[in-house]
């Protein structure tokens, strides 16, 4: 087809429309977005930094945030460890030692493994009666003061840090006697709700080998801050969902001992509300089996003969459970019948 052919078609399909809209103004041609405004409509344009103001396809891919349902329990526990830690942490580097809690927030193992300021050493410990693991991560200033307390160094100094180098085996070994410490005063802030063990499995410096859980799987983070006059620093408990998951229904309690269904004022009232029910009771005189075709054969007249004789015991029934056995008789021109005993209930 030649181009003029091209231009000819196209004017016949502007006059088509036109004339079907009546007086309306001409059909305005359809605008061609250019590359632009494709990638600002979708969010893959260049925004601030940080990605604050993304929107569209982009910001709902890369999302990092994770949906999770608040855990109020759990909450209660992290209250108590820290408390528990105040006491323990001052018996363990004889310093006044002050505990508190920055935020518990939920993010993907993957994003936070990323996020880990090194250097720093990461705890494997094993949680015995979930069978699943938790980490725990201490940042190097906590490390170097924890390392000046226990070997004497003097109060009112900031500890000396030395960047650039492994930790030593003492340095090692100081931490590791610091992270038993927090994770019994863990498995005791547990006990009121359950009975647990966390126990230690191995210490890691680089983030690779501490991975406890798929990266995309959601945890729960807690933030901890110890300060110890001048010194101190930060340990952070990582707790994946899925080790969680065998005390998710204990964690979802508003309060200690909390029975779900549970509710004193409904139970008595359905109670009340029962003997007020209206239930059918059917007296059974009599019951056969019939072939299809002895029943297909019915007809208006025909006669069923019941195998009840008069004064013979009936049964009433309600529903397909049998109750009582009664008598049938009559009482002011009413068929009427009598309970004679109780039918014993088959359990079931």
């Amino acid at each position: 087809m030649s181009s003029e052919d091209d231009d000819l078609a196209a004017a016949w399909g502007a006059e088509t429309e036109v004339g079907e809209a009546g007086d309306a103004a001409p059909v305005q041609p359809a605008r061609v977005l250019n590359q632009a405004e494709i990638d600002s409509l979708m969010g893959f344009d260049d925004g601030p930094a940080g990605g604050e103001s993304r929107t569209g396809m982009q910001k709902i891919i890369s999302s990092g945030l994770v949906s999770y349902e608040r855990l109020p329990m759990l909450e209660i526990v992290f209250d108590r460890l820290v408390r528990i830690m105040s006491t323990s942490l001052r018996n363990f580097t004889s310093d006044n030692v002050e505990v508190g809690i920055d935020n518990i927030l939920s993010l993907r193992f993957g994003d936070y493994l990323n996020s880990i300021p090194l250097p720093a050493m990461l705890a494997v410990f094993k949680a015995d009666e979930w069978d699943n693991y938790g980490l725990m991560v201490v940042d190097s200033a906590m490390i170097y003061s924890i390392v000046d307390v226990l070997l004497g160094g003097r109060r009112g100094t900031a500890a000396m840090r030395i960047e650039g180098r492994p930790y030593t085996t003492i340095e090692r070994t100081l931490v590791e006697r610091l992270i038993r410490v927090v994770l019994a005063d863990l498995s005791a802030s547990f006990n009121p709700l359950c009975p647990i063990t966390f126990r230690f499995e191995r210490l890691e410096v680089n983030p690779r080998f501490a991975t406890i859980s798929r990266l995309s799987n959601a945890a729960i983070l807690a933030r901890l801050r110890i300060d110890m006059e001048d010194r101190g620093g930060r340990l952070e408990l990582l707790l994946p969902y899925a080790t969680l998951e065998p005390v998710r229904e204990l964690l979802l309690q508003q309060f200690m001992g909390e029975k779900f269904g549970r509710d004193s004022i409904w139970e008595t009232h359905l109670a009340e509300e029962l003997w007020n029910t209206d239930i059918d009771l059917s007296v059974v005189l009599d019951e056969q089996v019939m072939s299809l075709a002895e029943v297909i054969r019915l007809r208006p007249g025909s006669r069923i003969l019941l195998g009840c004789a008069p004064g013979a015991p009936v049964q009433i029934r309600c529903g397909a459970r049998p109750l009582f056995e009664a008598r049938v008789g009559q009482r002011k021109n009413r068929v009427a019948v009598r309970i004679e005993r109780d039918i014993a209930r088959v359990p079931g």
